[in-house]
């Protein structure tokens, strides 16, 4: 499987990407890394990005994750590893990712439960993060991004 067009390598594209980038940057620090990865991962499992299930589980590992918890995320509802604020996260993201197949978006008693475990700089992130996640997760799959050549660090 082939790209569609070299976005990695397109002038316009690498502009766009590096808004993208410098947007995930603002919200790296307000959020724990490992809370970042799960949001990432789950988004892009919902949205059917391999590309970005694939870098992220694997810098979910490179950062220290355990492979326990990245094989349950996708049923992480069910699942007994994940924290209560990584369970309200997780809510927030899925709902969030699938809002066109929910009346009302992200509801009040899961937006409850994230105030919870989240200050409001940590919503702000949240929220931005996973905009921005499904913001890469749509580019890959329109261009159908092939997955498994990712390393950890390969884009700097």
């Amino acid at each position: 499987m082939d790209a569609r067009i070299n976005y990695f390598g397109n002038a316009l594209a690498g502009k766009v990407m590096k808004h993208l980038n410098s947007a995930g940057a603002a919200v790296h620090s307000a959020l724990p890394v490992t809370t970042q990865e799960l949001v990432k991962i789950r988004a892009s499992q919902i949205n059917g990005c391999g590309f970005c299930t694939d870098m992220h589980t694997k810098d979910a590992v490179a950062a220290g994750e355990d492979q326990q918890r990245l094989h349950l995320v996708a049923a992480w509802r069910e699942a007994t590893v994940f924290t209560d604020a990584e369970r309200a996260a997780l809510e927030i993201t899925e709902q969030g990712t699938r809002i066109a197949d929910a009346a009302g978006g992200v509801s009040d008693e899961a937006w409850a439960n994230a105030v919870k475990h989240y200050d409001e700089d940590q919503l702000a992130a949240l929220i931005s993060l996973i905009a921005i996640i499904n913001a890469y997760n749509r580019i890959n799959v329109i261009n159908q991004q092939p997955a498994g050549g990712y390393t950890p660090g390969m884009f700097g």
